[in-house]
């Protein structure tokens, strides 16, 4: 008896609808440079038309994490993408790059077309924030390899810079200000810690509505990646940022030394008392019971991104991220002693 591909798990119909569905979001990011439409082999983006002097492409690849595990709990699949797209574009934009284009890869146990489009929505959505175009991606059927309603989604970014105006940390000297800005939430690391603290399978909690968070745990825990793309290129054209991180995983301890010129001879202070801490962030260090150097080395802590910056453009800086619509503050300075170290 013959056995089909069908027979196998994988319905290639599925994959048609999905497309289907998801085509009216994909090309809501379209803009000129997009040749062709969804479906070829690769996708295609003209760089014809910019007039950069020494042209440098700036990549970067990432996925949500275990934060998914919220997600397939709460049924709720339109905002990983935003999530999935910021952890690529966010890190881009720190070097100073445009991020031009994302594509996506969705692989799953037994593709659920609706769902698919829905992460696809989120993806598109997070590409019209940051400027970018979805011009292709991958939807993976692969039963027996993933549990049942359950994926992974992952995406890559390319960025374009003009070599001479690249943010590389190269000039931070001693006495340069760290200016943090503000995140939306847990971002999308430290999950693994996080459920561990408040279980996604959990409906009831999930459900909850708690004060402090003025949402409820489900909610607060899917809070989707902020997008700082518009804002860093805004403040490049109006003053010179010496370096900028991502606070990623490995929070600020690991993340800010990534562009200090050389960290045997520098490092930076962090003011714990310069910014009112997330009651987010006091609920996952209070409830598992974690020391200042272990929260900071894991969560953002309300902080999603930091740039350094001379200090007579600290304040400016600020007042042109706030008229942004961003919350910023001075929450340390570089040092000429290595290492991070935590104030307050």
């Amino acid at each position: 008896m013959a056995i089909s591909y069908k027979d196998a798990g994988v319905d290639v119909t599925r994959g048609y609808h999905a497309v289907d569905l998801m085509k009216k979001y994909v090309q809501s990011t379209f803009n000129p440079n997009v040749l062709g439409d969804i479906g070829s082999f690769g996708g295609l983006y003209s760089i014809e038309n910019f007039s950069y002097k020494k042209p440098v492409l700036v990549a970067g690849t990432d996925g949500v994490g275990t934060k998914l595990k919220y997600a397939f709990a709460l049924n709720k699949f339109d905002t990983v993408g935003i999530d999935c797209v910021a952890m690529c574009v966010n890190d881009i934009v720190c070097q100073g790059a445009s991020p031009l284009l994302f594509l996506d890869y969705i692989a799953t146990g037994k593709l659920v077309p609706e769902h698919a489009a829905e992460i696809v929505k989120g993806v598109a959505e997070g590409c019209r924030q940051a400027g970018c175009a979805l011009i292709g991606g991958e939807t993976a059927e692969m039963p027996g390899f993933y549990p049942q309603n359950e994926f992974d989604l992952a995406g890559f970014s390319v960025g374009i810079a003009d070599r001479d105006k690249l943010v590389t940390g190269a000039s931070i000297v001693a006495g340069d200000k760290l200016i943090g800005i503000a995140s939306s939430g847990a971002h999308s690391n430290g999950y693994s810690l996080i459920r561990k603290l408040f279980d996604a399978e959990d409906t009831a909690l999930m459900n909850t509505y708690c004060k402090a968070l003025g949402a409820t745990y489900g909610e607060a825990l899917l809070t989707p990646t902020k997008i700082y793309v518009k804002t860093v290129l805004s403040l490049l054209q109006k003053m010179p940022l010496k370096g900028i991180a991502h606070i990623t995983g490995g929070g600020f301890i690991e993340n800010i030394p990534r562009f200090l010129p050389d960290t045997t001879k520098t490092g930076v202070t962090i003011d714990l008392n310069s910014y009112e801490l997330p009651p987010l962030f006091r609920i996952l260090t209070e409830k598992a019971s974690l020391t200042k150097e272990q929260a900071y080395s894991t969560f953002n802590m309300g902080i999603g991104l930091v740039i350094a910056v001379d200090a007579l453009h600290a304040k400016e800086l600020i007042k042109e991220a706030e008229a942004l619509g961003e919350k910023a503050v001075i929450i340390g300075e570089v040092t000429d002693k290595p290492g991070v170290e935590l104030q307050g």
